[in-house]
């Protein structure tokens, strides 16, 4: 893959060799118990990473301050020994400081292109709602298509590339909502939460002196992370899992203002597949579904007009979804 190409990043593994199950599985393993010697007690968060990091998608974590999203990303990206690379969302940054800009060089009298922090394996976008839209949406190309264009120029990003970024879920009244479309293109929304007192005596008792990030060694490479999400591309979806998928997407439509779009539907089933892959099969069950869909629909439901996109009220539409819909029906 070369600077202009405009393949997807989706379509870039097919030409790897996947893992078998078993050892994709126990990369993730590895991973996980890595990271968790950072991010004390949260293994169904960094699990929830992972899944979407595998199903080839993006992570959005809305929190209070100070309990970890961003220890959670560099774990991550020291754990596959890939490139982590940060982007503080503020009010005065610009698209190009997120994408990169073509910068005029004097000595050939020609513009280059210098890349922006978008260009790593784990993309941190710190705080991204203190950001306006437009810079924003400076992600958007990133997320869905493995590029960015400058200049009408496309350059690839590096594959893979997974972008965490974060949310402050406390100062409402100096932040700006993100984009629907942006919302859209995140295939998991996750909170870490407070630790609770044994885990945070644990966290104390780990970041006297130096913080344990610092520490962190590879536990597998990207190269395998690449064949790991091409084992998951290749897990099994029956008919009947993909109708199951397909009826839950068409009930949050029914129930709400806003129910999840087609692409819902594909990052839920791309997320069932990873989780079957965490469960060690090449075969996506129901209950792979059932795990994965409220974290993956939930913040794309608006529930009425008026209401929060993501909200409680979300939460409980895709509740009853999961209810109602028989995943025997034909």
């Amino acid at each position: 893959m070369t600077e202009g190409s405009t393949t997807p990043a989706a379509d870039r593994d097919r030409s790897v060799d996947p893992l078998p199950v078993a050892e994709a599985r126990a990369l993730v393993e590895r991973v996980t118990g890595n990271v968790g010697t950072v991010v004390v007690g949260k293994t169904d968060v960094v699990e929830d990473a992972l899944v979407a990091l595998l199903a080839r998608g993006h992570l959005l974590l809305e929190d209070v301050p100070g309990v970890g999203k961003t220890m959670l990303a560099r774990a991550l990206a020291g754990s596959i020994d890939g490139t982590f690379s940060r982007v503080q969302f503020t009010p005065d940054l610009l698209p190009s400081d997120v994408t990169g800009a073509s910068v005029f060089d004097e000595a050939d009298g020609e513009f280059d292109f210098q890349p922006g922090p978008v260009f790593g394996n784990v993309v941190l976008g710190d705080e991204i709602n203190r950001a306006p839209p437009k810079t924003q949406s400076a992600l958007l190309e990133a997320m869905e298509e493995g590029q960015v264009t400058v200049d009408g120029e496309a350059h690839a990003l590096p594959d893979p590339i997974f972008v965490v970024a974060t949310q402050n879920a406390v100062e409402r009244d100096r932040v700006y909502d993100l984009p629907v479309a942006e919302v859209d293109r995140f295939t998991k929304k996750c909170t870490l939460g407070y630790p609770d007192v044994e885990e945070e005596i644990e966290v104390l008792g780990r970041v006297v002196g130096h913080h344990p990030v610092e520490d962190v060694e590879p536990v597998a490479d990207v190269a395998a992370l690449r064949q790991a999400r091409e084992t998951t591309a290749r897990v099994d979806t029956a008919e009947p899992v993909r109708r199951y998928v397909a009826r839950l997407v068409a009930e949050t439509r029914e129930r709400a203002a806003l129910g999840a779009s087609p692409r819902g539907g594909v990052a839920l089933l791309r997320c069932a597949q990873a989780r079957a892959v965490l469960d060690g099969r090449d075969y996506v069950v129901p209950d792979d579904v059932k795990r994965e869909a409220p974290s993956v629909l939930t913040h794309r439901v608006r529930a009425d007009a008026g209401a929060e996109l993501g909200g409680p009220d979300a939460g409980r539409v895709v509740s009853r979804a999961l209810d109602v819909v028989d995943p025997e029906a034909p």
